[in-house]
């Protein structure tokens, strides 16, 4: 039995569908508040009679760091993939991010290692590796800066990332990715749904900062070839291809069919409409939608080597032209 964390979420509720599809039988925890339909929708961007497939997912309610309920949910498994998470660049959301990223990943890991569980997956972040000047790609041995300007959700997943290389200190084998900008279908309203939304609405501003992206069913084939793979105690970057955010967000226009973003914002009224989100939210309560590391990071060019999964299982990277055009024709917010 296979244990899947996050299982609402992006990753996770493609991974599920993966999963499921390749006869794997899978038990995946959520929280009492999350929106199972989320997950089923998912599965109809893959075929349109899935609620047969969807239904033989074991739920089970259970918090990340609620431990009664999770060692119930741990009887049993064999495998976990580990993808529960929580985003977000607010530093005031500084101890709800670490005890969710940090201690749930330890609490996740020690009962993997209490239930004799053979292989953990975690699903980490690009954000953990630190930059590299002159251009140069990033790779996997870039590894964290703590004198770095980090922002409180890379900290966090740092921190996590540290909790499992732990659990393969106490003899469990693990691997970790490291996921760029992820592409796919579902959660239009957060990570990258959040660009294609944008774009499809035609928004005319694109940013001068450039990141890697990649296709979620890589992301999802990619952990589950790990898995089965006999490669343990290594991590990966998962990044297709590099590119700039205004070539990003033209080919998504094209693929949406609307006008490509002509105007590049200068940073400085970002930033002032920063000063403005933070101002409104002390005046009149609302919630911060630009933080500084929001703004850093997309005035920021971050290129990223991802090519040692290839070389490491039999897997292929799905061209970025090809992942687009499948998203936005199954955008539909």
């Amino acid at each position: 039995m296979i244990l899947v964390t996050g299982g609402t979420g992006l990753v996770g509720s493609h991974l599920l569908y993966s999963l499921l599809k390749k006869g794997f039988r899978v038990r995946a925890i959520h929280r009492r508040s999350s929106d199972l339909s989320a997950v089923e929708k998912v599965f109809g961007y893959y075929e349109e009679n899935s609620a047969e497939l969807f239904s033989t997912i074991e739920w089970f309610e259970a918090d990340i760091n609620d431990i009664p309920a999770l060692q119930l949910a741990f009887q049993g498994i064999t495998e976990v993939y580990h993808a529960a998470a929580c985003i977000s660049f607010n530093p005031k959301r500084f101890q709800k991010l670490k005890k969710v990223n940090i201690e749930g990943t330890a609490n996740a890991v020690n009962l993997a290692i209490a239930n004799g569980v053979s292989k953990f997956c975690h699903v980490s972040s690009i954000a953990t590796l630190s930059h590299r000047r002159n251009g140069e790609l990033i790779s996997e041995e870039n590894h964290w800066n703590p004198e770095a300007e980090n922002s409180v959700y890379a900290i966090t997943k740092y921190g996590a990332e540290m909790e499992v290389w732990r659990g393969s200190q106490e003899g469990m084998k693990v691997v970790i990715v490291n996921p760029a900008i992820i592409l796919g279908e579902g959660h239009w309203n957060a990570s990258s749904g959040t660009i294609v939304k944008l774009v499809a609405k035609g928004n005319p501003y694109y940013t001068p900062g450039g990141n890697a992206v990649v296709d979620i069913h890589d992301v999802v084939e990619a952990m589950i070839g790990l898995m089965q793979s006999d490669i343990h105690n290594e991590q990966f970057i998962l990044a297709a291809e590099n590119m700039s955010y205004k070539e990003l967000t033209s080919k998504l226009a094209a693929a949406l069919k609307v006008t490509a973003p002509k105007k590049e914002l200068a940073f400085w009224k970002m930033n002032l409409a920063r000063i403005a989100d933070w101002l409104q939210s002390k005046l009149f309560g609302t919630r911060r939608r630009l933080l500084k590391a929001t703004v850093r990071s997309l005035y920021r060019t971050s290129y990223y080597d991802g090519s040692k999964i290839e070389s490491s299982i039999d897997f292929t990277y799905t061209p970025v032209e090809v992942t687009l055009k499948r998203v936005c024709e199954n955008y539909n917010l």
